[in-house]
């Protein structure tokens, strides 16, 4: 049995929910929402597709309900409108989560933690200090999204798999993060030098256009909240994969969002650089060596996630 407990059940909790039944991540799948009208309905909505998929239980509960969960998804919070930031929530779904906080990890405090709610870096900041689980327990969902809209346009840009591109997000998730393009390898070769080794040389046009993908990745979001009011599918694909990298216990490498100790020369702050996750949640950093300029932008998305955590009460 694989019991997953998710918190909200709104377009990203749902959605959420229905995936992972569809993916068949898990046989027993839990809503939890102060809204239980909300949850009833999406539960019995998901369920009724089971057929048709893995079989798994998926049910509307109280916070009780979460008990011998082996994942926590937290995806309640006001959400983001247009025009507005991820930082502009934080207040607001701070206390929201303090509160979901006191009442979820009394019954479930073996259960691996993934905060999703935004702004995702300050409230796995939060959570880190407030709920009194360890700190490998509590997975911030962080850049993993950044990432993939990273590796997705890189992939078009190339003509090859997203799978055989190997470019990361690090930094906050939000305007602050960046991509370590010094790290950047598709196929074993580094971006810059992967055109002049590919079958595809003669229809691949890369110059170096790191501001220009790097706006790509930072403005997504925004761009799909102004067409469709809100994101949701994107996020679920990439919750539900944390949650498969969780339970295959091999050890994935994720820009996830955790608490930092000095690494990078970054402190006391949740951000996002490579983490292993595994069966026991965060295994460790993957402190790849980067270039001076890099680490200062790091340094700043820190700073500027430390000025936003300052102003909070927590």
């Amino acid at each position: 049995m694989s019991k997953i407990s998710v918190i909200g059940a709104g377009s990203v909790g749902a959605t959420v929910a229905n995936d992972l039944m569809i993916q068949g991540v898990a046989s027993e799948i839990v809503l939890v929402d102060v809204n239980k009208k909300k949850a009833i309905g999406e539960a019995l909505d998901i369920y009724q597709g089971a057929p048709f998929h893995s079989p798994a239980i998926v049910r509307p509960g109280d916070y009780a309900d979460t008990a011998n969960s082996d994942i926590v998804v937290i995806t309640c919070g006001v959400a983001r409108k247009p025009g507005m930031t991820r930082l502009d929530l934080a207040q607001t779904n701070v206390n929201i989560l303090k509160d979901v906080a006191k009442n979820v990890v009394q019954y479930a405090p073996n259960a691996i933690y993934v905060i999703v709610s935004n702004p995702v870096d300050v409230l796995t900041y939060v959570f880190t200090k407030i709920s009194g689980i360890p700190e490998n327990q509590i997975v911030g969902s962080g850049t993993i999204l950044d990432t993939s809209r990273l590796q997705s346009d890189l992939a078009k840009r190339f003509f090859i798999s997203p799978k055989n591109v190997h470019a990361h997000v690090y930094g906050e998730h939000g305007d602050s993060s960046f991509v370590p393009w010094s790290l950047a390898h598709i196929a074993n070769n580094h971006i810059d030098s992967y055109k002049e080794t590919s079958p595809d040389r003669d229809r691949i046009d890369w110059h170096q256009e790191y501001e220009e993908v790097e706006e790509f990745v930072k403005k997504s979001g925004g761009k799909i909240i102004e067409n469709k009011g809100a994101t949701f599918f994107a996020v679920s694909m990439s919750v539900c994969h944390i949650c498969k990298c969780i339970y295959s216990g091999a050890g994935t490498a994720l820009t996830v969002s955790t608490m930092m100790h000095g690494e990078y020369g970054v402190d006391d702050v949740c951000l996002s650089v490579l983490n292993i996750v595994d069966r026991n949640g965060v295994r460790g950093k993957i402190l790849n060596k980067l270039t001076d300029e890099e680490v200062l932008k790091l340094q700043a998305s820190a700073a500027k996630l430390r000025s936003v955590i300052d102003q909070i009460e927590i």
